[in-house]
């Protein structure tokens, strides 16, 4: 399989990731970037030894895709232009920051035979991936995701900007459609919501609760997943977790029917859960090549993207609601 030529739109602070990672990947073939602010191109340019392009048409005569690393209102205007001409895209998170920008980007997309990727990186976080073969009708979730204040990204609510990877995972997850939302949030430090919780009902009868902010003073990500086989407890930071399982149902519940205190150590099993190290975004980059060369399925769609996307904006809505000069 020939390499396939790739681009970068914009060379901020994951942006540059993207650049310093995609000209050492040997399924790709980097032609450059482009990046609107000179002062900030010149210095990626010279930094990673990449060339750096003028516009993004010009980038766009040179490759067969695309990562989109810029502000999220830009996704739209961005990802369109490449797809209507034919260029396979990976859109960060979130894809678009409306539903029906969302829905012309998969018509488009279908249209040109173009793929949409969306850069949902925590699908390919070693915790996540180590938890995905014991995760079995999940009937309750608890995310919690809690960071010191960026500037990157606060264009947005914190629900687009970090509950939003919550959201893509739990969808995963449950496999199950959102039904009803309860969500609250307040600004601290932007004009959007800086901190919020919200709390879905699926439409299997599983319930989540999120947890999101950008204001804390410590770094968390963590899920915990309870379920008829067990409980999983994982930490997304430090990639790793443990899954509690049930060896002995039977025995337990006639001990406990006989009155007798079971030690649970005898009927509950600890998996260590473990999985392959790996950058989860070159993980993501991976997986976008073997999908560009046929050769695996699309891991997060763009479809998935919309789904997710779509909840995000009703947590939103939600939280407007119960405060309406959020709205205003």
């Amino acid at each position: 399989m020939n390499p396939v030529r790739i681009g970068v739109v914009g060379a901020g602070a994951l942006g540059y990731h993207h650049v310093r990672l995609l000209r050492q990947m040997p399924e790709f073939r980097l032609s450059g970037f482009v990046e609107e602010r000179p002062e900030r191109a010149a210095q990626v340019s010279s930094e990673l030894e990449v060339p750096s392009y003028s516009d993004l048409e010009t980038l766009l005569d040179d490759v067969d895709a695309v990562t989109i690393v810029v502000p999220t209102p830009r996704h739209f205007a961005v990802a369109s232009k490449a797809l209507e001409r034919g260029k396979h895209v990976l859109i960060e998170k979130p894809i678009t920051a409306t539903v029906e920008e969302a829905d012309e980007l998969l018509a488009i997309a279908q249209r040109t035979g173009a793929i949409v990727q969306t850069g949902h990186v925590e699908r390919f976080n070693r915790a996540i991936r180590a938890a995905l073969p014991y995760v079995s009708n999940p009937r309750f979730i608890e995310s919690d995701r809690l960071a010191p204040f960026n500037i990157r990204g606060s264009d947005v609510a914190v629900v687009l900007d970090l509950m939003i990877h919550d959201i893509d995972l739990i969808l995963t997850l449950v496999n199950s459609g959102a039904g009803n939302i309860a969500a609250v949030g307040i600004p601290v430090l932007t004009q959007t919501v800086d901190i919020a919780n919200a709390r879905i009902t699926f439409e299997s009868g599983a319930v989540a609760n999120i947890t999101a902010s950008r204001i804390s003073r410590e770094r968390v990500r963590k899920v915990r997943i309870f379920q008829p086989s067990g409980y999983l407890s994982l930490d997304l930071a430090a990639g790793n977790g443990e899954f509690f399982r049930l060896k002995k149902a039977g025995d337990l519940h006639a001990l406990i029917a006989s009155g007798t205190t079971p030690d649970l150590a005898d009927f509950v099993e600890r998996i260590a859960l473990e999985a392959p190290e790996g950058e989860p975004l070159k993980l993501e980059f991976e997986s976008f090549a073997a999908a560009l060369n046929g050769s695996a399925p699309l891991v997060v769609s763009g479809a998935a993207g919309r789904r997710a996307l779509e909840v995000a904006l009703r947590i939103v809505g939600d939280i407007e609601r119960n405060a309406p000069s959020l709205g205003a």
